[in-house]
């Protein structure tokens, strides 16, 4: 059994919660697995330049957990795809996976999951001088909802390089 976003227990790792509008996107919420295999992945001391190469080092410095890194409130937090391109200049790309944390309190500027007139949407929250969500893309609109209801704050995103070679 598995618990979902909205509290429900069911078989499984995704809650389908569909649109409100026929032209919305439906959200896909990717929920935690409940019992995690930790992974022992090397997490190399140097860093890696991505301008000029520069000599390697011979040791790792750890391991890296990406639940450890990533994830901080296993209970408040979710998984949930991208779609579209409105975000792009952020680095957020179609299909990209964004890790969402429902407890994370939403600032000026944050990357937030908004449900605004029924949709769901994934901006920039701008709290001051007037309220609004901002596109990371010059070919969208900004939006400047007179009610929204925040489903949390984005804290990672990740998305395959083999995707983007075309």
């Amino acid at each position: 059994m598995h618990r979902t976003a909205r509290g429900r227990e069911e078989q499984g790792a995704t809650e389908h919660v569909p649109a409100r509008h026929t032209d919305a996107p439906d959200l896909k919420i990717l929920q935690l697995a409940e019992n995690r295999i930790r992974l022992a992945i090397p997490f190399f001391a140097d860093t890696c330049a991505a301008g000029f190469p520069s000599p390697a080092a011979d040791f790792v410095e750890s391991e890296l957990d990406l639940n450890e890194l990533c994830i901080h409130r296993p209970a408040a937090t979710y998984f949930v795809r991208a779609s579209g391109n409105s975000m792009e200049e952020l680095g957020l790309f179609d299909g990209d996976v964004m890790i969402v944390d429902r407890a994370e309190e939403a600032t000026h500027g944050a990357i937030v999951i908004a449900e605004v007139n029924g949709e769901f949407t994934v901006k920039r929250l701008q709290l001051h001088p007037v309220l609004a969500l901002l596109p990371m893309n010059r070919a969208y609109p900004v939006i400047y909802p007179e009610s929204l209801q925040l489903m949390g704050v984005v804290t990672w995103f990740f998305h395959s390089t083999r995707a983007r070679r075309r």
